[in-house]
């Protein structure tokens, strides 16, 4: 039986002994650190680390350990994080059309890939992609709604996609391929939300990418998963990768291969933040891979 861990992730002012306070704090209650990492920005003199360690025989239970980490961090006048291993997280899919990126995290969490991690409510503005949700439903009984988005009934659509949200108590909500702009009411309510964006931002933002791409002959395309904000494809960033192309290759080679490079982005990304290894500030991320 694997040993839960507990994870903190930490930023605030850079001073002198953060390290060697937090490692100290670890040892003097016995725990074991597995996973250790850190960060100093120095232009903006700001100190970001990740801590992980085992409690397998941690003398704090875990109660107690969030009084006591207060203690230790409220001082450094930033921000921190405390999260278990063994904490179940809820997923959420907003989807349109296209279904790579919904099959490849379907698979990614029904073989573990992603640990602890389940999707327990797929959400569509179409039909097309519930029959293949409930295939898989038949393994792990995934729910699907359809909730018809136009101009005139989007706050009310969005409106009953929070509750569904909130019934389905999710965690996470994943952007898969979701062809929709969320509007800055539903980001503010529900912020903890990741988007696949199939070019290499900050280059291509917007509707078509791969067009522009193609129009303006680039050598290489990408994708980009990041947090959705309020400004359309300016979130902070998560993870990237690009994959070559040439004058050869037409708008369909190009949306071929960079649906390639969109699931394999967008399933790092949601592993990466789910695992705890991701750390934003302004609008930056620190991802501790």
């Amino acid at each position: 039986m694997t040993t839960a861990n507990a994870i903190l992730l930490i930023v605030c002012p850079d001073v002198a002994g953060i390290v060697a306070s937090l490692s100290s704090f670890v040892l003097q209650h016995d725990g074991n650190l597995v996973d250790v990492d850190f960060h100093t920005d120095r232009e903006q003199k700001l100190f970001l680390g990740r801590l992980e360690w085992s409690l397998a025989s941690f003398a704090l239970n875990r109660q107690d350990l969030q009084s006591a980490l207060a203690t230790l961090c409220d001082p450094y006048n930033g921000r921190w994080q405390l999260h278990f291993s063994d904490t179940p997280q809820r997923i959420a899919l907003f989807v349109s059309k296209q279904d790579h990126c919904l099959l490849d995290l379907l698979h990614r969490t029904t073989f573990k890939d992603i640990p602890n991690a389940e999707i327990v409510v797929v959400i569509s503005n179409h039909h097309g992609l519930q029959a293949k949700v409930q295939a898989h439903g038949q393994i792990s009984g995934i729910p699907f709604h359809v909730l018809t988005i136009t101009k005139e009934n989007k706050a009310q659509i969005e409106a009953d996609q929070l509750a569904l949200l909130k019934e389905y108590n999710v965690d996470l909500l994943v952007l898969a391929k979701y062809m929709q702009i969320l509007s800055p009411t539903f980001l503010s309510t529900f912020p903890n939300t990741i988007n696949i964006h199939h070019s290499f931002l900050p280059a291509f933002v917007g509707a078509k990418p791969y067009h522009q791409a193609h129009a303006r002959g680039v050598k290489i395309i990408g994708a980009t998963a990041h947090f959705a904000t309020v400004e359309l494809d300016a979130g902070p960033i998560i993870e990237q990768e690009v994959v070559r192309v040439s004058h050869r290759d037409s708008v369909d080679d190009l949306v071929r291969k960079g649906k390639d490079v969109e699931r394999t982005v967008l399933g790092r990304a949601v592993r990466l933040h789910l695992l705890r290894r991701v750390l934003t500030y302004g609008n930056k991320t620190v991802v501790f891979a």
